[in-house]
């Protein structure tokens, strides 16, 4: 049976699945590797069952043990492995697709609902137990009727596009290009960010972590929105540039920002702390259990396949 080396523990029935057909070890206390154990604990198997939380870079897959022929990402996401290296190294690279996708979207509406909704400030309020109604009391920003701007309008941008539309929302989007006009459905396609930060009332950030797109939310950028613009990021924390958009927050550009995801996680730009109109939520976009078992499930297929010597379906180099 092939070795593999699973970086984190996962459910139950997914440790099981794999035990069937693989010599799994296990991190049986959810221990997160740093790389230089990575390096270690993987030598001499076949493959590594990573996860978002592994910082697999280029000096990691060099050092890799030459055994390795695979690494299945436990995530829609692979930034968190150099993906040029691997391939020098012919270390075959798959993530899980797909099954994050209404997950994740159902988490940037309510990034978007409790940011534009001052929701972390009601809490304190409530907490307190001596507030009091008001005509002006935490008075937020309705989503209703409202243009949505969807930066990276791929499967989870759409998703996002779906149930907005249940609010009224006018759907505008920006793309690497154009899509067709069945998975358009009726949303304004924008060739620029100028284009559509200019067009948008509230801003889903749906974009992929890639070296083009690292801090595309920056003071530039950010002056192109209207005043007091809600935001909400469900995809990588370093597509924005935090002390940007903290200053973006602190002028009114931003009404409020919601996010799951963040620079360094689980550290938190501390500027974020000290300010109310934040929504903050700590990386939730596919923690529901039936997203987390499709994740492990579609990793583990990935391994399945490639070991019967056929191409992996979520390959990625």
């Amino acid at each position: 049976m092939k070795k593999i080396f699973v970086t984190r523990r996962l459910l139950k029935e997914n440790e099981d699945k794999l035990k069937e057909l693989f010599d799994v070890t296990l991190n049986t206390n959810d221990k997160i590797y740093k790389p230089e154990e990575i390096i270690e604990q993987s030598k001499g198997f076949d493959g590594i069952l990573s996860s978002v939380t592994d910082p697999i870079n280029a000096e990691t897959i060099s050092k890799l043990s030459d055994s390795i022929k695979i690494i299945a990402n436990g995530a829609v996401g692979f930034g968190n492995i150099d993906i040029e290296a691997a391939r020098k190294k012919n270390i075959i690279v798959t993530n899980t697709p797909d099954v994050l996708t209404d997950a994740t979207a159902d988490i940037q509406i309510l990034l978007l609902l409790g940011a534009s909704r001052k929701a972390y400030e009601g809490r304190l309020a409530a907490e307190k137990q001596d507030w009091k109604w008001s005509w002006d009391f935490l008075l937020g920003k309705q989503m209703s009727n409202k243009r949505l701007g969807i930066l990276g309008m791929g499967r989870i941008g759409r998703a996002v596009a779906k149930r907005a539309k249940a609010f009224g929302m006018e759907i505008h989007y920006h793309n690497r290009s154009k899509l067709s006009s069945n998975l358009e459905d009726g949303a304004i396609y924008h060739d620029t960010l100028k284009g559509l930060f200019e067009q948008s009332e509230f801003l889903s950030v749906n974009c992929p972590a890639t070296p083009e797109t690292t801090k595309i939310i920056n003071k530039q950028t950010l002056g192109y929105l209207k005043k007091n613009t809600v935001i909400g990021n469900a995809a990588r924390g370093d597509v924005v540039d935090d002390d940007a958009m903290v200053e973006a927050i602190k002028n009114g550009t931003v009404f409020a920002y919601g996010l799951d995801v963040y620079n360094g996680e689980p550290k938190i730009h501390t500027e974020y702390l000290k300010l109310k109109n934040i929504f903050l939520l700590p990386h939730l976009g596919s923690a529901t259990k039936r997203t987390r078992w499709d994740m492990a499930y579609r990793a583990t297929k990935n391994l399945e396949q490639f070991f019967s010597g056929k191409k992996p379906q979520d390959q990625v180099n």
